[in-house]
């Protein structure tokens, strides 16, 4: 699943609406993270949040990092916090979907998609990303049903030609 695309710009339009130096730290953030200095990237924006605990879009944005360092769990809460502050931004919903599909909670990651597209249904990267649980979700109820229909004619082709197409699909990432 890919969020990427969705982060700078929902970050950026965050950061102008709370004040250019709001926008200058996230810029800062960010780019630390890119140039591959993550652990003082994730310090700067602890330190920023701990300074504006409300700050949505560096809550996010730390979030993210998180997610990207492994640490899928503080990642998780953090977006779960924001889902629960700010129903209204989809981004956050589509990441924890993200979250959610790596670690095999399908379900949860298509609820979290479908309220990331209530809040915004032209958001294309959590389209895509439903799709892709979707397709997980297909999986399962297959391999389900092959294992209560053994004999079944269909099931076989069905799986094979979903497991090819999952394996030519380009890595998840949140």
């Amino acid at each position: 699943m890919t969020a990427r695309a969705t982060v700078h710009t929902w970050l950026l339009c965050l950061a102008l609406i709370a004040g250019p130096a709001l926008a200058a730290e996230i810029d800062e953030v960010r780019r630390l993270h890119a140039a591959g200095q993550g652990v003082e990237a994730i310090e700067r924006a602890r330190k920023a949040v701990a300074a504006a605990p409300k700050d949505a879009a560096m809550r996010f944005q730390l979030a993210v990092m998180l997610a990207d360092a492994g640490r899928a769990a503080e990642a998780r809460e953090l977006l779960e916090q924001l889902v629960q502050e700010h129903p209204d931004l989809p981004e956050p919903y589509n990441n924890l979907a993200a979250l959610k599909a790596a670690a095999g909670d399908y379900e949860g990651a298509k609820a979290s998609l479908d309220q990331a597209l209530r809040a915004n249904p032209s958001l294309a990267a959590a389209h895509e990303n439903l799709g892709d649980v979707q397709l997980m979700l297909a999986l399962r109820s297959y391999a389900r049903a092959q294992q209560l229909d053994p004999a079944s004619a269909t099931l076989p082709a069905k799986l094979t030609l979903l497991r090819q197409l999952l394996r030519e699909l380009p890595t998840a990432k949140p």
